[in-house]
């Protein structure tokens, strides 16, 4: 598998030329990939790597179900897996983010991973030309209702990584997150690697397949 580096900025060259064939609206950029692949580290890159303002980021984190709801389910456990989100709500946004005129106020749920919950209108959009919404099951094709994501999108990237990347980041998360050493391997080994399996199934579907290295990124 032949691998070649791509500047930041080509990246942003390459969204912001497509996204100029389509004036009249935003521009809906998605990044997915596996749990800890690092989507979240590319989308704030990307964002400050736009001129100012032109860019905010859209997470699908902020759709994540309520603790208390997750529990009343007997779910709290599975919390990550593709049916613990508010499937419906996130496509309801992106679609307001792309129907609604630049400079009407679209409000977007964030995460707060301190209190493990959903922030509501943790951001805000109402110039920016483009919207980065990252998240695992962006291209997903189930059941669930992620298909219907896709169709919001105006492209899709995908951020790989090495399976023992993912793990030393998601244990080192959890632990962040005050679990503790054998809870976050239980989390990591029963949930978030199976994640990043159904994940892995969905790359062939993106428009780009992306791997970090050493702060670098390689076109896969």
């Amino acid at each position: 598998m032949s691998e070649v580096e791509i500047p930041l900025h080509r990246l942003v060259r390459r969204v912001l030329d497509r996204a100029a064939e389509r004036p009249e609206r935003r521009y809906l950029l998605g990044i997915a990939g596996p749990p800890g692949a690092g989507k979240s580290t590319l989308a704030v890159l990307l964002r400050d790597a736009f001129p100012a303002a032109a860019a905010e980021i859209a997470p699908m984190d902020g759709y994540h179900l309520s603790n208390e709801r997750l529990r009343a389910r007997g779910d709290l456990a599975r919390k990550g897996e593709p049916d613990t989100f508010d499937v419906a709500g996130f496509v309801d946004n992106l679609r307001r983010l792309r129907g609604t005129a630049r400079g009407t106020p679209v409000p977007w749920p964030t995460f707060d991973r301190e209190l493990d919950e959903p922030t509501p209108a943790g951001v805000i959009f109402i110039g920016q030309r483009v919207v980065i919404t990252e998240g695992n099951y962006l291209l997903l094709d189930d059941g669930c209702g992620w298909s219907a994501v896709r169709e919001e999108l105006d492209e899709c990237w995908y951020l790989d990584a090495d399976r023992d990347v993912l793990e030393d980041r998601l244990l080192e998360r959890h632990r962040r997150g005050g679990k503790s050493a054998e809870a976050a391997r239980t989390k990591v080994s029963e949930s978030d690697l199976r994640n990043a399996d159904l994940v892995g199934a969905t790359r062939e579907r993106a428009d780009l397949v992306l791997r970090e290295r050493g702060g670098r990124y390689l076109l896969v």
